[in-house]
């Protein structure tokens, strides 16, 4: 895990490789606490019997945004942040869902420091993202997350 508290410890990882996350395993208790927080139930990743006869994939998949949602606690595992005053996620450019995680698998992220930008009291890191799927070494997803840090003077 790397430490920063500073825009100069951020800085020598301009243009590297930050490391890779733990895994995380999609069970299909996850999927379903997904699918009722967001209110998406559709079949391909709720209905473990249909899945079963109907989907190309035997069983259940993950939500693509369930897989998403899960880069705070893989970048936190990755990057530990102090000296921060507050943090903002600004956005993701580029998102590419490029593999379904089927229910069961397990995921974990690399990332890399993109670009790192000093504005008038804040920090922006743009950081390419990659969530993998541990089982098969495919990607599930890719993009490009922004985030906004302000250190404490």
């Amino acid at each position: 895990m790397i430490t920063v508290s500073s825009f100069q410890d951020f800085q020598q990882w301009e243009g590297k490789d930050l490391g890779r996350s733990d895994s995380i395993h999609v069970s299909q208790e996850r999927i379903n606490q997904f699918a009722d927080a967001t209110l998406d139930h559709q079949w391909i990743h709720v209905d473990e019997e249909r899945c079963r006869q109907e989907s190309p994939f035997g069983q259940t998949i993950a939500h693509g945004y369930l897989t998403l949602s899960l880069l705070p606690i893989m970048w936190n595992q990755i990057v530990d942040v102090h000296n921060l005053e507050r943090q903002m996620n600004y956005g993701m450019d580029k998102l590419k869902f490029q593999q379904p995680v089927l229910s069961g698998q397990h995921v974990s992220m690399t990332a890399h420091l993109e670009e790192l930008m000093n504005l008038r009291g804040a920090i922006k890191t743009t950081v390419k993202i990659t969530i993998w799927i541990d089982e098969t070494g495919k990607k599930a997803l890719e993009g490009l997350a922004t985030f906004v840090y302000y250190f404490k003077n």
